[in-house]
């Protein structure tokens, strides 16, 4: 169980696949893959999920790399 999420939990803001997918300019689809391949962590709340808008900006981060 991951212990990154802060004890007061009303601070944090959790994203919709569909809000994920629109923010980082890809398909559903592609979420759904990241977010079971383990890359970005997210909460199953029922039969969706939402990710933390931090995880979000961290995955980005992460992926940059340098094309020159």
């Amino acid at each position: 169980m991951p212990t990154d999420i802060p004890g007061d939990i009303s601070e944090v803001k959790f994203l919709t696949v569909a809000e994920v997918a629109a923010l980082m300019r890809v398909s559903k689809m592609t979420v759904y893959r990241l977010v079971h391949n383990g890359e970005l962590p997210a909460v199953r709340v029922g039969r969706s999920f939402r990710v933390k808008e931090d995880d979000v900006h961290v995955y980005l981060r992460s992926s940059f790399f340098d094309a020159g």
